[in-house]
């Protein structure tokens, strides 16, 4: 793999995000999506010399950042899983219910779109992979090339949004036949044709990418897992601050916030004729969602799409 020190990434809703943890100086922090740092850096800053901050980061090349600021900072640890696992990370190092504060930054980051030989973009062509770590899992590809092609059409319908997911898989599911797909030029291209109506200003393979990506890293599992990992491991009066990119992590999250506030009855239909029990919220909700300022979205366009929710844990 390459290295991507030529690729930046500017941090969205940073000071926001820091903000909303309200962080102590002698609290214990975790930054389940580390990136290149951004988020983790600062809120260092903000910790006293018995302050504590966990990150978690699935790439690599994150991990590789991590260690090097974790040398550099006693109070820094970083591992190489998924937030969907901090639960029994924090309970082996004996944090369960200790925790101040929980980020999670969602999607994929600024480096992995811009390196083409990460496979997240096709704007630059580069091998089909997609994978957030390299060396787990199964890529673009080869799920590509083994998939039925009502799986792809799932895949492209339910993660990616794309209403003519049933046209373009059967196209990769023709071209394949005589050529495998290997290059993110080559799949685009594909299904590029394969689309009859495009979005102004946007590239029609772009909602079917999404999908692929989300399916081979397995992000909406992941959010599910890694919220309620959140909500055992937080202690009364800890934060949750989630940043999301796409309207089907922020539908996760909302859903999950409001279950937690208000209940399961909340989401029952009116005036239907059930007994309610009396529900004692979890969590309480901070605000309603927050969006980049103009200011930011001048500075960096990519954070157009980002909506940051926040609640806190009251039992």
């Amino acid at each position: 793999m390459t290295t991507d020190s030529s690729f930046n990434h500017i941090t969205v809703l940073l000071d926001e995000a820091i903000e909303a943890l309200a962080v102590r100086a002698d609290g214990c922090y975790i930054d389940g999506t580390f990136g290149r740092g951004g988020h983790s850096r600062l809120l260092l800053e903000q910790l006293g010399s018995d302050g504590r901050l966990l990150g978690f980061d699935k790439d690599p090349l994150a991990i590789a950042t991590g260690q090097a600021l974790a040398a550099e900072d006693g109070r820094f640890v970083i591992v190489q899983r998924s937030f969907a696992e901090m639960a029994s990370q924090a309970q082996q190092l004996g944090l369960s219910g200790k925790v101040s504060g929980i980020l999670l930054d969602l999607g994929v980051s600024s480096p992995q779109l811009d390196d083409p030989s990460r496979g997240f973009s096709f704007m630059n062509d580069g091998p089909l992979d997609m994978r957030m770590d390299p060396d787990r899992g199964i890529s673009a590809a080869q799920f590509i090339a083994q998939a039925p092609e009502e799986e792809i059409a799932r895949v492209f319908k339910e993660y990616g949004e794309e209403r003519f997911a049933r046209r373009m898989a059967r196209a990769v599911v023709e071209r394949r036949a005589q050529q495998p797909f290997e290059r993110t030029g080559d799949l685009a291209e594909v299904l590029k044709v394969a689309n009859p109506a495009w979005e102004k200003h946007k590239h029609p393979a772009t909602r079917a990418f999404q999908g692929l990506r989300i399916h081979v890293n397995n992000e909406l599992a992941d959010l599910e897992a890694g919220l309620q990992s959140a909500l055992d491991i937080l202690a009364v009066g800890g934060r949750l601050v989630v940043i999301s990119f796409h309207s089907l992590e922020d539908r996760i999250v909302k859903l999950f916030m409001r279950r937690l506030e208000k209940g399961e009855a909340d989401t029952l239909p009116r005036n239907l004729p059930v007994q309610v029990q009396r529900f004692e919220p979890v969590i309480r909700t901070l605000g309603k969602a927050r969006f980049a300022s103009e200011e930011e979205l001048k500075a960096n366009p990519r954070s157009r799409s980002a909506v940051m929710r926040v609640a806190e844990k009251l039992r």
